[in-house]
């Protein structure tokens, strides 16, 4: 887990140089393919993944979320960056059977006002939940420290989506929800892995998902943020397997 966490984190650090007005999503896919199977010899896990047999195969490597699309956003050639958007690029590589999934936002030349605090605030609720991890605390505590430092900056949590157990499975038990109330739900233990990623809304928490069975917008149209790590509880508290190097937070806690 360590070892496909440190790898899927050089995936996004990679790409952000790449990210400019005019390039097109299936560009930046097209490049993180190539590094993640030739480059770091793995798996990248969204490809052809499905949740249900009603469900189409993802078609690309990474999901790119751009602007008002909240997450499983499908790379496309005709999606072409402009100056002023925001991007969430999520990478999930498969390496020796195991899962390293993380994802990170960029902006695309200068965000607007809004755009840069969502931005920022969204990763702080990341921090504010990992921060809460440890044996004995409860998915609960890492949910309402999100919902909290959200709603408290006049941002929403879409509740739709959340993170999940990961490890020799892609996305396994428990849920990890965005929201919650302290000292509720399944309490911690070392050992266990998760994500937290939460998805945060400038206007309202509400979605809906398009046509294609996997890009989810939000319904009023307003911007949307998105930051994940993959976590893993220790002895004492928490280790970060995705964090990269830009990164002033501490790996290990």
């Amino acid at each position: 887990m360590r070892d496909v966490g440190k790898l899927a984190a050089t995936v996004l650090e990679m790409i952000g140089e790449h990210i400019h007005p005019g390039v097109s999503t299936d560009e930046l896919d097209q490049k993180c393919h190539v590094f993640m199977t030739e480059e770091l010899d793995c798996t990248p896990a969204p490809l052809n993944y499905t949740n249900s047999e009603s469900q189409p195969p993802f078609p690309k490597s990474t999901c790119t979320s751009v602007n008002n699309v909240v997450c499983h956003g499908i790379p496309s050639h005709s999606k072409i960056l402009r100056r002023g958007d925001i991007l969430n690029i999520d990478v999930t590589l498969i390496k020796n059977g195991f899962h390293g999934d993380t994802s990170k936002m960029f902006f695309v030349g200068e965000p607007s006002v809004l755009a840069r605090r969502l931005v920022e605030t969204t990763q702080e609720c990341m921090y504010r939940g990992i921060d809460t991890v440890k044996p004995g605390s409860t998915l609960g505590d890492i949910g309402y420290a999100i919902q909290k430092f959200a709603e408290a900056n006049r941002f929403s949590v879409v509740r739709e989506f959340c993170g999940h157990g990961i490890g020799r499975v892609f996305h396994d038990a428990p849920q990890v929800l965005h929201y919650g109330e302290p000292n509720t739900g399944m309490v911690l233990k070392e050992g266990m892995a998760f994500t937290i990623e939460p998805m945060i809304n400038a206007g309202k928490r509400f979605v809906r998902i398009l046509p294609d069975g996997w890009t989810v917008v939000t319904r009023d149209r307003k911007l949307s943020a998105q930051w994940e790590h993959t976590i893993l509880v220790t002895e004492s508290g928490r280790e970060i397997l995705t964090l990269r190097d830009e990164e002033s937070h501490p790996r290990v806690a």
